[in-house]
């Protein structure tokens, strides 16, 4: 069996950074069937509605509990332009370690909704970048990349690439399965549908019958 996702996330999305937890934690199982993790940074402008920013106050709640993780709160400065941490993130992809990536773009949603705060700033990400032990001049060539026009147009591409396929929103996953079938997912809580569509098998949530006295 083999198959490849194509995770499109953005550090500005609590909702994609539910998604990367999960794929991590997964991702031994996910290899031992031969699928694939492949991320790419985007950035779109957030389009907002009140009537779903009054929901999310309840399904990020919710989310955060079913995916083992603290519960995220929106700071003042939410949202963020978060084209300069974006371009960082795909230096620190082509430069490091996988490892040394995924840690790197939790910690941004991480000092985001738990620390309040804003990432979109140069002072602020160098010292998210110097705790997570990147030297002084890697943090000089990771903030300078932001500003290189590779790195533009690298994460235009990733953008353009997402929305060709569809996408309309974070996290996007664009997934192949073993027979070269391809199609979109969107959102942290459509794994189940990913892995039908892979054919990994999994335990889907179950309801357990309460025990008759």
């Amino acid at each position: 069996m083999s198959g490849k996702i194509d995770a499109y996330v953005d550090c500005v999305s609590p909702y994609s950074y539910f998604a990367i937890q999960h794929l991590r934690r997964n991702r031994k199982a996910l290899e031992s069937h031969g699928v694939e993790i492949e991320y790419g940074t985007r950035n779109k402008p957030p389009w907002t509605l009140p009537a779903k920013a009054a929901y999310s106050k309840f399904d990020l709640a919710r989310a955060a509990k079913y995916f083992g993780v603290p519960p995220v709160k929106a700071p003042d400065f939410f949202p963020i332009l978060s084209i300069m941490p974006q371009r960082c993130m795909i230096y620190i992809k082509r430069n490091f370690p996988r490892e040394r990536f995924e840690t790197v773009i939790l910690a941004l949603s991480e000092w985001m909704y738990y620390k309040g705060i804003d990432i979109s700033k140069p002072e602020n990400l160098a010292k998210l970048l110097q705790e997570h032990q990147y030297t002084d001049p890697e943090i000089q060539a990771i903030l300078g990349a932001a500003k290189q026009p590779e790195y533009k147009d690298a994460l235009a591409s990733n953008t353009q690439k997402a929305l060709d396929h569809g996408a309309f929103g974070a996290p996007w996953f664009w997934i192949r399965n073993e027979e070269g079938k391809e199609e979109p997912f969107f959102g942290s809580d459509r794994f189940a549908f990913m892995w039908q569509f892979l054919g990994i098998p999994f335990q889907d949530v179950t309801i357990v019958e309460k025990a008759r006295l």
